[in-house]
Protein backbone atom coordinates (compact mmCIF):
# COMPACT_ATOMS: atom_id res chain seq x y z
CA UNK A 1 0.00 0.00 0.00
CA UNK A 2 1.35 3.23 -0.85
CA UNK A 3 2.08 5.62 1.60
CA UNK A 4 3.25 9.62 2.48
CA UNK A 5 5.52 10.44 5.32
CA UNK A 6 5.48 13.96 6.03
CA UNK A 7 8.48 15.47 7.67
CA UNK A 8 7.65 16.63 11.97
CA UNK A 9 9.24 18.43 14.31
CA UNK A 10 8.75 16.76 17.83
CA UNK A 11 9.88 16.34 20.85
CA UNK A 12 12.16 13.33 22.53
CA UNK A 13 11.73 12.05 25.53
CA UNK A 14 13.62 14.59 27.54
CA UNK A 15 11.24 17.65 25.57
CA UNK A 16 13.92 18.57 23.39
CA UNK A 17 12.84 19.49 19.89
CA UNK A 18 13.95 16.81 16.61
CA UNK A 19 13.29 16.30 13.68
CA UNK A 20 10.96 13.37 12.51
CA UNK A 21 8.53 11.64 9.93
CA UNK A 22 4.40 10.63 10.72
CA UNK A 23 3.61 8.00 7.79
CA UNK A 24 0.02 8.58 6.57
CA UNK A 25 -1.22 5.30 4.43
CA UNK A 26 -3.25 5.82 1.38
CA UNK A 27 -5.61 3.69 -1.05
CA UNK A 28 -6.24 4.10 -4.26
CA UNK A 29 -9.81 5.65 -5.24
CA UNK A 30 -11.06 6.63 -8.48
CA UNK A 31 -8.26 7.29 -9.93
CA UNK A 32 -6.83 9.72 -7.32
CA UNK A 33 -4.03 7.87 -4.50
CA UNK A 34 -6.11 9.54 -0.82
CA UNK A 35 -5.02 9.29 2.65
CA UNK A 36 -7.76 8.24 5.09
CA UNK A 37 -9.83 11.65 6.46
CA UNK A 38 -7.36 13.65 8.86
CA UNK A 39 -9.38 16.08 11.21
CA UNK A 40 -8.17 19.22 11.78
CA UNK A 41 -9.68 22.40 13.35
CA UNK A 42 -8.90 25.62 12.07
CA UNK A 43 -6.55 27.53 9.32
CA UNK A 44 -4.51 30.21 8.67
CA UNK A 45 -3.05 32.01 5.49
CA UNK A 46 0.37 33.33 6.74
CA UNK A 47 3.33 35.80 4.83
CA UNK A 48 6.74 36.45 6.36
CA UNK A 49 8.62 39.14 4.55
CA UNK A 50 12.33 38.25 3.70
CA UNK A 51 14.44 38.35 7.10
CA UNK A 52 11.64 37.07 9.55
CA UNK A 53 12.53 35.18 12.29
CA UNK A 54 11.68 34.03 15.54
CA UNK A 55 12.71 33.52 18.50
CA UNK A 56 12.92 29.85 20.00
CA UNK A 57 9.67 28.15 20.91
CA UNK A 58 7.20 25.02 20.54
CA UNK A 59 4.35 24.95 18.26
CA UNK A 60 2.02 23.61 20.64
CA UNK A 61 -0.88 22.56 19.34
CA UNK A 62 0.08 20.24 16.09
CA UNK A 63 0.06 22.07 13.05
CA UNK A 64 0.19 21.17 9.57
CA UNK A 65 2.12 23.90 7.50
CA UNK A 66 1.74 24.02 3.23
CA UNK A 67 4.81 25.79 2.03
CA UNK A 68 3.06 27.91 -0.85
CA UNK A 69 6.16 30.56 -1.97
CA UNK A 70 9.18 31.54 -0.22
CA UNK A 71 11.57 29.27 1.63
CA UNK A 72 11.43 28.22 5.30
CA UNK A 73 14.45 27.28 7.38
CA UNK A 74 13.83 25.82 10.68
CA UNK A 75 16.61 25.08 13.09
CA UNK A 76 16.76 22.97 16.12
CA UNK A 77 18.60 24.26 19.76
CA UNK A 78 21.80 21.34 18.18
CA UNK A 79 22.11 23.42 14.76
CA UNK A 80 20.85 21.13 12.84
CA UNK A 81 18.13 22.42 10.15
CA UNK A 82 15.93 21.73 7.71
CA UNK A 83 14.72 23.82 4.83
CA UNK A 84 11.23 23.68 3.55
CA UNK A 85 10.72 25.23 0.11
CA UNK A 86 7.45 25.36 -2.39
CA UNK A 87 5.37 22.52 -2.30
CA UNK A 88 6.37 21.28 0.86
CA UNK A 89 4.68 20.50 3.74
CA UNK A 90 5.77 19.55 7.38
CA UNK A 91 4.15 19.28 10.87
CA UNK A 92 4.93 21.19 13.64
CA UNK A 93 4.04 19.76 17.02
CA UNK A 94 6.88 20.08 19.33
CA UNK A 95 5.23 21.09 23.02
CA UNK A 96 5.93 21.44 26.78
CA UNK A 97 3.46 20.01 29.18
CA UNK A 98 2.53 22.70 32.20
CA UNK A 99 4.84 21.01 34.88
CA UNK A 100 7.88 22.05 32.44
CA UNK A 101 9.04 25.38 32.36
CA UNK A 102 10.37 27.15 28.75
CA UNK A 103 14.13 26.96 28.64
CA UNK A 104 15.24 28.73 25.24
CA UNK A 105 18.35 27.37 25.49
CA UNK A 106 16.80 24.01 25.64
CA UNK A 107 13.21 23.51 24.70
CA UNK A 108 12.00 24.45 21.26
CA UNK A 109 12.88 25.54 17.49
CA UNK A 110 13.77 28.48 15.50
CA UNK A 111 12.18 29.71 12.06
CA UNK A 112 13.44 31.90 9.44
CA UNK A 113 12.66 33.03 6.41
CA UNK A 114 16.27 32.55 3.90
CA UNK A 115 15.51 33.91 1.08
CA UNK A 116 14.91 36.97 -0.53
CA UNK A 117 11.67 35.98 -1.39
CA UNK A 118 8.28 36.69 0.81
CA UNK A 119 6.93 33.17 2.30
CA UNK A 120 3.40 32.09 1.91
CA UNK A 121 1.84 29.36 4.37
CA UNK A 122 -0.71 27.71 5.46
CA UNK A 123 -1.47 26.73 8.70
CA UNK A 124 -3.69 23.79 9.31
CA UNK A 125 -4.05 23.25 12.84
CA UNK A 126 -5.06 19.61 13.38
CA UNK A 127 -5.66 19.10 17.41
CA UNK A 128 -5.85 21.12 20.20
CA UNK A 129 -3.28 19.11 22.98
Amino acid sequence: MPAIAIPTISVNQDFVTVFGQEVFPQQLRGGMILTERIDALNFRIRESHPGYKTEWHVAGDPTLILIQKGTLRITLQNGDFQDFGSGTMFIAQDYLPENIDFDPKKHGHMAEVTDQESLQAVHIKLSKR
